[in-house]
């Protein structure tokens, strides 16, 4: 196998109907016209709707792609799960509704040669997004910037997010030791905690972050519950507060 350039981890759980979309093909034809090697890491995390299996027939032609099983930890015991395992001198996490086209790649890339070491989308203009996912955005920009700080990024929920392999690495192997390599949990869950909780562990750790305009259009899901949603993040904020606090990122 040729050298690997990029790493792409997607996460998923119960993503059929994104599937039969044909997301991994768009995905695989815009990364075979590169001339550089990749490979699209597809982490399951536990669907019970056929996705697993629709996954691996797709990867049976496809050798570029490949499928983790995971048990159900939520969406960042899976992107933990798949950076890890990631090969590329950069890696790239990003969903699978394709809400931030993989073609956003293009705007990212080029700020490693800049020297910065986390580069991550930024949704200035939401298209399609109703008033109440815009609303919770807000509320997590004025909650987390009074919490925890990050006052230079704006858009710290954008779930497309890349990396150099060395700050990969770090932080994540961070993030999987503080909670003790995650635990199942039951249903879904859509939190500010994870991602403020990486970014936080960068500044700290004094990588240098750059925030890249990128095209984001909405995409229907039923899993995001605003009131549910928003008061789960607002206890995961707290508890990383509690934790600065603690001195746990040291």
């Amino acid at each position: 196998m040729n050298k690997i350039f990029l790493s792409v981890v997607i996460p998923s759980y119960d993503e059929m109907t994104n599937l039969q979309k044909g997301v991994l093909d768009k995905i695989e034809h815009f990364l075979t016209k590169k001339k550089f090697g990749y490979e699209v890491i597809i982490v399951d995390d536990g669907s019970k709707d056929g996705s697993c299996e629709f996954v691996e027939e797709f990867i049976k032609e496809n050798p570029n792609f490949r499928l983790i099983k995971n048990s159900h930890m939520g969406k960042a015991g899976s992107v933990t799960t798949g950076v890890l395992e990631a090969k590329g001198d950069y890696i790239l996490f990003t969903d699978m509704d394709q809400a931030t086209p993989i073609e956003q790649t293009e705007k990212l890339l080029p700020c490693f040669s800049e020297g910065f070491d986390v580069v991550i989308g930024s949704r200035l203009q939401r298209k399609g997004s109703p008033l109440t996912r815009r609303l919770m955005s807000k509320s997590v920009i004025v909650i987390r910037s009074f919490l925890i700080g990050l006052p230079d990024i704006r858009d710290t929920q954008c779930g497309f997010k890349m990396f150099t392999k060395k700050a990969a690495y770090d932080l994540f192997n961070k993030i999987k030791n503080l909670h003790n390599g995650f635990k199942k949990i039951q249903g879904s869950s859509v939190t500010a905690g994870f991602d403020v909780e990486l970014l936080y562990l960068a500044e700290k750790h004094r990588y240098k972050i750059k925030e890249v305009p990128i095209e984001w259009l909405y995409v229907e899901t039923r899993r995001v519950n605003p009131i549910k949603d928003s008061f789960d993040g607002l206890i995961d904020l707290i508890k990383i507060k509690m934790n600065i606090a603690k001195g746990v990122y040291k």
